[in-house]
């Protein structure tokens, strides 16, 4: 029975040989089998890893001898003024506003004053307001003065009391007005509302400075230059 079933078997392994061939089905399971391996991925070498250095930057030959550079914060150049000692602690609860009348009268004066000056010199009157004289102590002046006669940059301004003492002040040239100084020249000369000044431009950056009171006299009446 052995010898049978093996005649049997190579009988149908030859028959269905013979069907493979005459369908060609050989070479086509033979050519699915190349094309469905897996291409080896080519061969990319890895490189070694290099251990990293800090180095230092080559500096050009001309600065390479020289020491490093040190950097510090530099302070602009900016208008100052000497300090001068006044007193800190006025009293501005009681202060006094002029009358209209009163600030007229005093501005006639200073206008009288003025007219006798030497025509020579710029001149304009200022009439004292209490954001002049306390508190704020900023100075505006007139700005077609300024544009026709004063520094178009900051400067420090002189202001020359009838004494000759000097008091320095910061002219900014922006803003048209005296600020660092001015409140020193107003607590020095106790001005006050309705006060009339007139300011004679004696030099590119002084004023001769004529203080005429309210309800009184120009403080130096008939003796200005």
């Amino acid at each position: 029975m052995v010898a049978a079933y093996e005649e049997s078997r190579r009988k149908r392994m030859e028959e269905n040989k013979k069907r493979m061939e005459a369908l060609n089905l050989h070479h086509l399971s033979q050519s699915l089998h190349k094309s469905s391996s897996p291409k080896p991925s080519p061969y990319k070498p890895r490189t070694p890893n290099k251990d990293k250095e800090l180095v230092v930057v080559r500096r050009s030959g001309r600065v390479a001898n020289l020491p490093s550079p040190v950097y510090r914060e530099v302070l602009l150049d900016r208008v100052t003024i000497p300090r001068r000692s006044y007193n800190r602690h006025r009293d501005y609860s009681n202060r006094v506003y002029a009358s209209d009348e009163d600030r007229e009268e005093a501005m006639e004066k200073a206008q009288k004053l003025e007219a006798d000056l030497d025509s020579q010199y710029p001149t304009f009157i200022k009439s004292m307001l209490q954001s002049h004289v306390s508190g704020g102590f900023w100075l505006g002046l007139p700005v077609d003065f300024c544009r026709g006669n004063l520094p178009k940059r900051d400067e420090t301004i002189d202001l020359i009391d009838e004494d000759g003492n000097e008091y320095p002040t910061v002219y900014l040239a922006q803003k048209r007005g005296l600020s660092g100084g001015w409140r020193g020249f107003a607590i020095a000369h106790d001005l006050a509302d309705g006060d009339a000044l007139v300011f004679q431009l004696i030099n590119r950056t002084a004023f001769k400075v004529y203080i005429v009171r309210v309800n009184g006299l120009a403080e130096e009446g008939e003796q200005h230059e």
